[in-house]
């Protein structure tokens, strides 16, 4: 694992002291990320959920991109979960994939904490 994920992942443990990290390296400088629980609510059925995401070997400079939730994710509504949303697969779990990509983002600014709490928050205001 490259210093900079590594750098990446210990600042997203320190904004969730609560939430379990599971981490497996990618094999290539990069790893998978797993962290459960994180606070959800909104629109939907369940307060909490768990994210997931890659960050490759080329972080900071590449976006994390996609995230992936609970494959369970349901609206208070009954409502479909619209654009940006598809039903996936995540290390062995069924997921909602969040297509939420980043085409103006600063590496230098938008660390992968602040990528996990924009989409986070683009799901709560979905």
């Amino acid at each position: 694992m490259t210093p900079e994920v590594g750098a990446a992942i210990e600042e997203i443990g320190q904004a969730y002291p609560r939430a379990t990290l599971t981490v497996r390296e990618d094999g290539q400088g990069g790893a998978i990320v797993i962290v459960d629980p994180v606070p959800l609510a909104g629109p939907y059925t369940q307060g909490t959920t768990w994210i997931g995401f890659h960050v490759t070997h080329l972080h900071p400079p590449a976006d994390i991109y996609p995230h992936h939730v609970r494959g369970d994710l349901k609206r208070r509504d009954s409502g479909g979960l619209g654009s940006g949303t598809s039903a996936s697969s995540f290390e062995g779990r069924a997921t909602i994939q969040l297509s939420r990509r980043s085409n103006r983002r600063d590496a230098y600014t938008d660390t992968a904490l602040l990528k996990m709490e924009r989409v986070l928050e683009w799901l709560r205001h979905k």
